[in-house]
């Protein structure tokens, strides 16, 4: 939608937070929900088996705190990947795993030396999609150029609720046959699911990160609403290959095969998996800078 490359400040974004990339819907172009949202969201989206139970240990860090050593990496990788795809955990739980999941992912993204020993220690159930996380965290953190600063022109805000989001994502796919995962897979990468508000450095704006260009060829009602975004971003895919040639679709809408990668990963492990959103719902926003990863919490900016 942004209709040119990636820019070194749009990747921060990507990966940053993963978010704003750097101004693509052009032409080419986060707060822990209510227990009743949760739910909602998880029988919108449909239900996967229940995982075992899991169990938390108390006190936990706030905010959590991904491991170093191999073993005790997997061990949070694979607790929280349980977690978010069981129904029972909800609210702060399901809130505090998604993070820990989120942090497992990076931290393996920042030390590729402890990839392969990780992941063999994740069970045959969860090894695609730990595989396909790592690889879509570690794709979006090589397209970074990380600075010294921190954005100024950024705002962070709570994420609409998880039902509602999930609504917009089926709704759009009704509409415009373009499947509710690589929607949801594209807001989480551009601005967290909506955390993100600022425009980029090539101007994009809003949860999808639209160009005004683009935005007034193929958008309705307002650039910053996440419902009116995603139905956009719907429609730019569907005008360029959604969803038989989703790959040239999404290269349209960002310039960057690593971002194609990264959004596609994300996309199917939920079309696998749709209660994987319940993770992806609950990734905050990471801004990567030249002393390492920084949080940006809901309030940044204001």
């Amino acid at each position: 939608m942004r209709g040119r490359g990636v820019t070194t400040g749009a990747i921060a974004l990507l990966l940053t937070a993963c978010t704003v990339s750097g101004g693509r819907p052009a032409e080419s172009v986060s707060a822990s929900p209510t227990s009743s949202a949760e739910a909602s969201a998880s029988a919108i989206l449909a239900t996967a088996t229940p995982s075992p139970p899991v169990v938390t240990a108390t006190p936990r860090p706030d905010p959590p705190v991904a491991a170093s050593d191999p073993d005790a990496l997997a061990s949070q990788m694979v607790s929280a990947e349980r977690a978010v795809r069981d129904p029972r955990v909800i609210g702060a739980d399901l809130a505090w795993f998604g993070h820990m999941q989120q942090l497992t992912y990076r931290r393996l993204a920042a030390s590729p030396e402890l990839r392969d020993a990780v992941l063999a220690a994740v069970p045959a159930d969860l090894k695609a999609a730990a595989t396909a996380n790592a690889d879509a965290t570690a794709d979006l953190r090589a397209t970074v150029v990380p600075g010294p600063d921190l954005p100024a022109a950024w705002r962070i805000v709570e994420p609409a609720p998880i039902d509602d989001l999930a609504r917009y994502y089926r709704d759009a796919e009704a509409e415009f046959d373009v499947p509710w995962s690589y929607l949801a897979a594209i807001h989480l990468v551009e601005t967290r699911m909506g955390r993100i508000r600022g425009a980029s450095t090539a101007g994009a704006q809003g949860p999808m990160q639209f160009i005004p260009a683009t935005w007034a060829r193929y958008g309705e009602g307002d650039i910053n609403s996440d419902r009116d975004s995603i139905r956009a971003a719907a429609r730019y895919l569907r005008a360029n290959g959604a969803p038989g040639n989703m790959a040239n679709a999404l290269f349209r809408y960002n310039q960057s095969q690593r971002y194609v990668r990264a959004v596609t990963a994300y996309a199917e492990v939920m079309r696998a998996d749709p209660d994987a959103y319940r993770g992806y719902y609950h990734w905050q926003v990471y801004y990567l800078t030249t002393r390492g990863d920084i949080l940006l919490p809901v309030g940044y900016g204001r």
